[in-house]
Formats: structure tokens, sequence, C-alpha cells
């Protein structure tokens, strides 16, 4: 009997089979949308499968450890040892490709820094004597803007608690301000984007009774006017629907479930001097250094910026300029903005810096650089550019954990790093999350000031442009300084 059940079993799971088989067939035969699948029923399905498959098979079969893209797997391999604590040592020699233009060659002093003649990294105040409340920034590295809800619960709360482990700051992104971002108690930037998520008042606008409750937190330390950023400038940011749960939804003032997709520009803000208004009057609100972020895609922000300070005085600078490279973004963006829209880090930094010197105003204004900044020469490269400070947002999603599956806007990410699926999430434990990020922190500062030492600086604030020197086309280096010769003060 039991024989019996068991073959009237498989005769109906081959019946089944067939029957699904010719029931694909005939949809494929008879559709109009895919060609491949009208002209190759069934079998056709083999190509959409191995299309979908195709970057994971490249990603760990087939590219060089220096071949992959945005970040290759000898970038992302080192982020991971240096978060767990591993090492950044190698054997054999370097893969990293130093005849190629672009390569990073640094100036090695015949006699370096002896350990007793080392001196610890001093920290940078912003907005000193312009707020009532400075901030003295200590890490050289911290952490870029992600706001909740591009990224998880459990990623923010790692991020702040390794933050506050490693002593560097954490920026909120402009999805506002949540409980897991105070929860370790690190130094934290309040992004003010153009939907003013955290600090709208009824009408969508700015308000002032917000701007105080976020100040009143001793832990928010400064505030960030964001313009754009390096993903995609001249576009707000994305957030899909998919990813606006209810409490994502509370917290920035949104519909549930539905697109949160930021204003391209802030409604109040349309030219320079609005955009000092703005400055001002946030800090006079809230007694914090505030800064703008942008990304630059030619001099003319700069020379009516600069030019716009000299006529109204200090006191109307913004107190930092956080500068994003065309070839940042950590979450959506449209490809045509994302691949070519603004400057790159390598181009922008040096003009933002010299246009600063020019005006006298770099002692006045704090630079900060992002833009695939992830590891300790790219971030000494900055350094001796003439930025104060490093923000990535990318290096610390890898320390995270983030295994660069381009899932980011999906809601799918296998890593729970910017998934808000439960299941996923559980992946991401965030006591030991936090310690790799802290770990990926220390490691990093602890690294570019290695470089500085071996170029014979006291301290990484010593770099200067002649300390790196740039591969050209030609495969010969040529000093930074020689690039991007020095402004002189006044012109």
């Amino acid at each position: 009997m039991l024989d019996l059940l068991l073959v009237a079993l498989g005769v109906l799971l081959a019946l089944s089979f067939v029957g699904a088989l010719v029931y694909l067939y005939v949809q494929d035969v008879t559709q109009e949308k895919h060609a491949v699948l009208r002209n190759f029923p069934l079998v056709g399905h083999l190509r959409y499968f191995f299309e979908r498959l195709g970057e994971y098979f490249r990603q760990y079969f087939f590219l060089g450890d220096r071949d992959e893209m945005p970040f290759d797997r000898a970038t992302r391999s080192w982020v991971y040892r240096m978060a767990k604590n591993e090492g950044g040592i190698i054997g054999f020699g370097s893969t990293y490709r130093i005849h190629e233009p672009g390569a990073l060659v640094f100036v090695n002093a015949p006699f370096p820094v002896l350990e007793e003649e080392q001196r610890p990294t001093p920290a940078v105040l912003i907005g000193d004597g312009y707020c009532r409340i400075p901030f003295a920034g200590r890490s050289l590295v911290n952490i870029s803007a992600m706001s909740f809800g591009a990224i998880s619960r459990p990623a923010v709360q790692a991020l702040s608690r390794g933050a506050a482990a490693a002593g560097c700051w954490l920026d909120t992104g402009e999805g506002g301000l949540s409980p897991y971002h105070l929860e370790g108690g690190c130094d934290i930037i309040f992004q003010i984007g153009t939907a003013k998520y955290g600090v709208r008042d009824a009408n969508g606008g700015l308000s002032d009774d917000r701007l105080r409750e976020l100040a009143a937190h001793e832990t928010v330390r400064a505030f960030e006017i964001k313009l754009s950023q390096g993903a995609k400038p001249g576009k707000g940011g994305v957030l899909l629907g998919n990813k606006v749960t209810p409490e994502i939804a509370e917290i920035r003032g949104i519909p549930l479930g539905r697109d949160s997709l930021s204003p391209n520009r802030h409604h109040d803000v349309a030219n320079i001097d609005e955009l000092l208004d703005q400055v001002e009057h946030v800090r006079a609100v809230t007694g914090k250094p505030v800064g703008v972020k942008t990304a630059i895609g030619g001099r003319n922000f700069m020379d009516q910026l600069t030019a716009t300070v000299a006529r109204r005085g200090l006191q109307a600078a913004p107190d930092f300029l956080t500068i994003d490279g065309g070839e940042g973004g950590s979450g959506a963006a449209p490809q045509a903005l994302a691949d070519h829209m603004a400057l790159s880090i390598d181009e922008a930094l040096p003009l933002v810096v010299d246009a600063l010197i020019a005006c006298g105003l770099k002692e006045r204004v704090r630079v900060i650089a992002a833009g695939k900044l992830v590891t300790p020469a790219r971030v000494a490269w900055a350094l001796a550019a003439g930025a104060d400070f490093v923000n990535t947002a990318r290096g610390f999603m890898f320390s995270l954990g983030c295994i660069q599956a381009l899932r980011c806007h999906a809601n799918t990410c296998p890593t729970g790093v910017t998934t808000h699926d439960p299941r996923l999430q559980r992946g991401l434990v965030v006591e030991d999350k936090a310690a790799r990020v802290a770990s990926y922190c220390r490691n990093m500062n602890k690294e570019i000031e290695m470089i500085a030492h071996s170029c014979g600086l006291r301290h990484a604030r010593e770099f200067r442009r002649e300390h790196v020197r740039i591969v050209q086309p030609s495969g010969h280096s040529v000093a930074l300084d020689g690039l991007y010769p020095h402004a002189a003060p006044g012109t």
C-alpha cells in the first residue's frame, strides 16, 4: 500500500512539474516584454538567472584583488583586518599599482622621527571665538553622514558606541536624531538636510524650538547645513518607501511606507547671502558651531563664499566646510549623478583649501574632506592637501561587516547594515560591531601617524603638500605642491 502511495505521489509531482513547465512555456511565448524569453522559452530564464548572479561570481571568483569597484577586495580586506585588530602587515610585497597614474607616493625622510620625539596629534577647535560652545575635534578620522533609515537601527547603535570608545564624531545624516545616535554618548554633528527632518515646524520650515531641543543635548556638538552630497549633487536625499518604517516615519515626520524624497535644495536658501544668514541664525539659536556640507563643481561656489564673507565679516563665515567628492555616496542615487556630477575630492579639496588661504580664512573655517577616503594613505593625502579632518561612511560600513553587496537601496542588505528586515538585522550584533568600529578608527589614526613619522613629522597635523607625490601618466611622480602650489594669502 505504501509503495502505491509513493508511486502516486511521484506521478503527481511529475505531472505538476510538467504542468508548470507548460504554463511557463506558454507565458514566455505569449508575453511581449522580453525578446529573449519570447524567442527562447524556458531556456531564456537562465540568461536572467546568471545575469543576476554575475556580480557575485565576478566579486569572489574572477576579479583580481585590485580590480573591483567601487572598492577593490584588497581595500576591503585591509579595513576588515583593521576592524578586527588583526594588523596591517603583509608579506612578499604590495599589490598596490605604484606605477599607475594617480598612485600616491609619500616622501620618506632619511632620518624619520624617533619614538621619543613623536607627539600626540593635537585636537582642533571648531568655532572658537565665534560661538558660545566651540567643539574640539580629537580624531583625524570620523563617521560621515548616514541617516537612520538609510542604515539600520543596530548599525546606528554600533556606530554610536564605537565612536564614543574611539573618540571620533558621528554625523547623523539628514534623517534626524534618533535615540540610537545618543545611545553611545559619542560626539554628534547634527545634519540639517533640505527637508529639515528633525528640525521641521508644522509647515516644513526650520523650527527654532527644535534647534534648541537638539542643542540641549550635550553630545550634539555642532550643526551642519547640507547643500549637496557627493553621490547625487543637485538631488535631495532618497529613502525608498520599503525602508520607511513606523519609527523612521515618526522621527522624520513623514508618511509611513512612502518614498522619502528631500527637495534638491533648501527652499529658504537660494544664494550665498541666504546661506550665511542661516548659518548665523542656527549658530545664534544653538550656541554651537555651524558648518556647510557640499560637493564642489568648480571655483564659483568658493569665489562667491569668500567674497561674501569678506564683505560681511568673519562672524558670517561657516565654522567648517565639509567637502564631499563626486566619488562619495553610501546610499541610493541616480546613476547619471553618481557617475558624472561634481569634482573628485582629489581636485575639489585643494581648490577649496587654496580659496580659503588666499582670503585669509583657513584658520577661521575648518575643512573636512570626504570621498572614498577609507585607508590611512588617502587620509594622509587629504591632510597634506589641507584638510583638518576626514569623514568616511563606507569605511565604517565595512567595519560593521558590509560586503559590498550593492543592495543598500533595496532593504535586502545581507549583513544587516542597510536593511530594516529584523531577520537580516539579526546578523549585526551591536556589541561585536561597536568594538570593530572603534578598532577601525583607532587603527586608522595610528597608521596615519605612522606615515607621518616616516615622513619625518612629529604628528599628522604637520603634513604638507610637499610630503606626497602623485604618479603621472608618464610614470613619473610629481609633488602635490607642484600640481597644486600653495596659494599666497591675500591673492
